[in-house]
């Protein structure tokens, strides 16, 4: 049947079924095979011919019919998982019902009224179609469909390649058959890799489609911490009722660590041929960042210390949570998976970056918000793969595409989600000591960005681009701010030798935060100047040798920390300070900070295309809930430290609000009305002036800027190279206050961060499907979708 003919009949079954306003028995198959029995309907097809109207009046206007529907899509599709799909009639019919399953769920979840009918029994509906009595009758819709895509995944010569030699030989009987032999792609406990096949690719990749939108019930329900974070159809999914949980956990991992788009290492490769694996390793990736949406704050942590060894998956770990994708991922340790898994991640994320040595050489991929995510979730809840990325400088390999994205989107207000997650990772990997060690590492990789020029090493590019963020990012990034100072306190006792283009930026930093108006007003500010002190006292105690352009820009900037010592408390200053701020609100002065000329080849940061869609997220919660403070020892091993007292409300309670509040009071920092719900006191200046800590900088001004002085009289120097000369051989030993403790400041998981992750992902989901146009136009409750 032509294609025109066919799509003709199926949008004539779509009229009758909209206009008939009796009940059509689930019985006549006449009537309901019209939908996928006869047609060969794309998945655009299937949008364009059942339109939202249509769909959404079936369901006001006859429900029974709408549910018959459903119920009997899915009934084709256990049907065909039973029969093993091996006419090509069959796999016609199952992909038929998937496409349509696809389109109506949305609007399904839409509807609160709606939402319980997959999770209920169809009464007198036996699951073989005669009716029989047997236990599979009482299985709610929902898990039907979800074990019947689970087959299908797995169904030779549909989804993977048959391991039959003859077609003489009988078909494999599916019930027998043991889908761990037939993962998708060599990698993680597999070491077979099969031939590539488009069909089984294209096949898999509907079928995943289908089980996203299954998934993406968690669209329809407003965000709120406390409703529970499991999402049913997840969680009956990656349960043990699931027989191909293992096998397909491993397939969609190593079909996203095994791509490689540049098209078989043949630059421009790509251009010849069309890739038809890239939709199937997009729609992997979010399929699995779906099923790891899972909160570790709230439920045991799997993982063990970095000591144990097993065998393979299931060694002798306590048991993990139910979500059997979450209990694999945590369990994976061995050295060589790691290795495949961080090297297929960081090949992914360095990918935009080669387009710009080679334009056009590489395929370009599109789902690197996916793939962080997928690294967030490796790292939370597998401690070991985070001591392995870790252990060695590759590290850096997902380090420098991380600072490229954050640079890249700085300005752009539709990617404010993309800088979170960003920053999120960094501040996950600060907590260790082995990151700040990495840092150290020179910088050789010339990838154009738009950044000042500097010779150095990964941390100068760290804290050159956190510079950039701070200074000309957009304002809906302030939050962010205690964040990125928070990376750079944790690395800072680790750094040998910052570039004199740094330690300039670092002071800018300093002198822009130590403004009276910006210390008085907001309630949060002054943090980040006890931030960056932290991070000159760290270098000068621990790190003072190699690192004389610093010392050199401390003294050179000597008044700003003269004015913080000096730092006005009296009313009448405190009132004069804030009125400076009736000017537009820059919210940094550009002024002061050297900018060389950027890097060349590079482009400056865009802000959005007016009119591109972004969903809403929730606020995070602040640095003081996201992290917890640890004391390093003299042996190296880290303290926690308890948290302070005050962090508690009046009745003794942990405070909730704090946190967004003070979200929303910097939020408000730049914003031009300073309506002044809060105001700065004497009392509140004093009560944290006495506590910044300037002795150590104030003594090593007292010791060398005499010295250095004397320099220039004697020798009449205006040149800074004798000066670094001499503070490179110069010594403070003895001179310094005691060393303080290091004090590290390790992300903690908690469920302000679990929700957050469940926006943002869902956001990123809904928004990079577009064709077909999954959850467009529907009522969607999780986010608002704005336009810029």
């Amino acid at each position: 049947m032509g294609s025109a003919d066919s799509k003709l009949n199926f949008r004539k079954a779509v009229i009758q079924l909209t206009t008939k306003t009796q009940p059509v028995e689930a019985t006549d198959d006449a009537f309901w095979d019209q939908f996928w029995a006869d047609t060969a309907t794309s998945v655009q097809d299937v949008f364009a011919l059942v339109p939202a109207a249509e769909i959404r009046a079936v369901r006001e206007e006859s429900p029974s019919n709408l549910a018959t529907l459903c119920y009997k899509a899915v009934e084709k599709l256990v049907q065909g998982a039973e029969g093993g799909c091996h006419s090509e009639k069959e796999k016609q019919i199952v992909l038929n019902c998937s496409r349509l399953l696809t389109r109506v769920l949305p609007y399904i979840f839409e509807d609160p009224d709606w939402r319980g009918f997959f999770w209920s029994t169809v009464p007198g509906a036996g699951r073989r179609g005669q009716g029989e009595e047997d236990d599979e009758n009482a299985r709610p819709l929902a898990e039907s469909l979800l074990l019947a895509i689970a087959d299908l995944l797995f169904c030779p010569d549909f989804t993977v390649q048959s391991h039959r030699r003859s077609t003489v030989d009988s078909a494999e009987d599916v019930h027998s058959l043991d889908s761990c032999e037939y993962i998708w792609e060599a990698g993680v406990g597999f070491a077979h890799s099969p031939q590539p096949n488009y069909i089984h690719d294209m096949n898999r990749m509907e079928l995943l489609k289908l089980l996203l939108t299954c998934f993406s019930e968690a669209m329809y329900l407003p965000p709120a911490p406390e409703s529970g974070s499991t999402n049913p159809w997840v969680q009956f999914f990656c349960s043990t009722e699931n027989r191909h949980a293992l096998p397909l956990f491993t397939s969609l991992l190593n079909t996203v660590c095994a791509y490689d788009p540049v098209g078989y290492g043949i630059p421009y490769n790509h251009l010849l041929f069309s890739d038809y694996r890239e939709p199937l390793v997009e729609e992997a990736a979010q399929v699995l960042i779906v099923t790891l949406d899972h909160d570790s704050a709230t439920s045991a942590s799997p993982t063990v210390d970095g000591t144990t060894t097993g065998t393979a998956m299931d060694d002798a770990d306590p048991p993990g949570p139910e979500n059997l994708f979450v209990n694999y991922l945590s369990r994976i340790h061995r050295e060589e998976d790691f290795q495949f898994i961080l090297k297929g991640i960081a090949r992914l994320l360095s990918n935009p970056l080669l387009q710009t040595y080679l334009p056009n050489s590489t395929k370009k991929i599109q789902f690197h918000q996916e793939l962080l995510v997928l690294f967030w979730k490796l790292c939370d809840f597998n401690k070991k793969f985070l001591f392995f990325v870790l252990k060695s400088s590759d590290v850096l390999d997902i380090l420098v595409p991380i600072l490229y994205f954050l640079n890249d989107a700085r300005a752009d207000q539709s990617r404010v989600g993309l800088m979170h997650i960003g920053v999120f990772i960094l501040l996950l990997l600060s907590g260790e000591r082995n990151f700040g060690v990495r840092l150290n590492k020179p910088y050789s990789v010339r990838v154009p960005m738009d950044i000042p020029v500097f010779t150095g090493t990964h941390a100068d590019l760290l804290i050159v681009v956190f510079h950039k963020i701070i200074t000309s990012g957009h304002q809906r990034l302030q939050p962010l701010f205690d964040c990125l100072l928070t990376i750079v306190v944790n690395v800072s006792p680790y750094l040998k030798s910052l570039s004199m283009v740094t330690a300039n930026k670092l002071l800018h930093l300093l002198e822009a935060f130590s403004t009276t108006w910006f210390l008085f007003s907001a309630a949060q500010n002054h943090h980040l100047v006890f931030f960056l002190l932290e991070v000159f006292n760290n270098i000068i105690q621990y790190q003072f040798d190699g690192n004389s352009n610093l010392v050199y820009a401390i003294i050179r900037k000597r008044s700003v920390f003269h004015q913080l010592a000096n730092l006005p408390t009296d009313p009448p200053a405190i009132h004069k300070a804030l009125q400076r701020r009736r000017r537009p609100p820059e919210p940094l002065s550009r002024t002061g900070s050297q900018e060389g000329a950027s890097m060349e080849g590079s482009r400056p940061a865009a802000p959005a295309e007016p009119g591109t869609l972004k969903t809403s997220l929730v606020a995070t919660p602040g640095i003081d809930k996201l992290t917890e403070k640890s004391q390093v020892s003299e042996d190296g091993t880290l303290r926690s430290l308890e948290p302070e007292p005050q962090q508690s409300s009046a009745d003794g309670s942990p405070a909730k609000g704090e946190p967004s509040q003070a979200w929303r009071e910097q939020r408000r920092l730049s914003s031009a009305s300073a309506s002044g719900q809060w105001s700065p006191t004497s009392e509140w200046v004093l009560s944290w002036k006495s506590k910044l800590p300037l002795q150590t900088i104030m003594r090593l001004l007292q010791v060398l800027v005499p010295q250095v002085e004397k320099i220039c009289i004697d020798k009449g120097l205006t040149d800074e190279s004798e000066i670094l000369r001499f503070l490179q051989h110069g010594t403070l030993v003895g001179l310094l206050p005691v060393p303080h403790p290091i004090l590290i400041r390790k992300y903690q998981a908690n469920s302000g961060t679990a929700m957050w992750f469940r926006t943002y992902m869902w956001g990123v989901i809904y928004l990079r499907n577009v064709d077909p146009p999954v959850w467009y136009d529907t009522d969607v409750k999780l986010f608002e979708i704005q336009r810029v």
